[in-house]
């Protein structure tokens, strides 16, 4: 098993700044489509932490439960751009206060 070995432990944190740069941007972004694209961020960042998780322990958990949280990130895409498309239908702005201030 030649090559390169990182660290667990800069992998993680690693993963730890990933998901904390997308919940920073999902928290002070009101557009929906920066709002969707910090939440995919962040279902990454966890993916890279279990896949690095199973490597370090020679295990097929961490991919196992990477597929899974593929495939809720697209389900959560197909749902979200469903969404983005209502609301920009009906309300003429992706921006998310501005939804809330026409509710009606």
């Amino acid at each position: 098993m030649g090559g390169l070995q990182v660290p667990l432990e800069h992998v993680q944190v690693l993963a730890a700044l990933l998901f904390s740069c997308g919940l920073l941007g999902l928290m002070l972004r009101r557009n929906i489509i920066f709002m969707l694209m910090s939440l995919e961020v962040m279902l990454n960042s966890a993916a890279l932490a279990f896949v690095a998780a199973g490597a370090k322990w020679a295990e097929a958990d961490g991919q196992v439960i990477f597929l899974l949280i593929l495939s809720v990130a697209a389900a959560e895409i197909s749902v979200g751009l469903g969404l983005v498309l209502q609301i920009q239908r009906r309300f003429k702005t992706l921006d998310m206060d501005s939804a809330n201030r026409l509710r009606g």
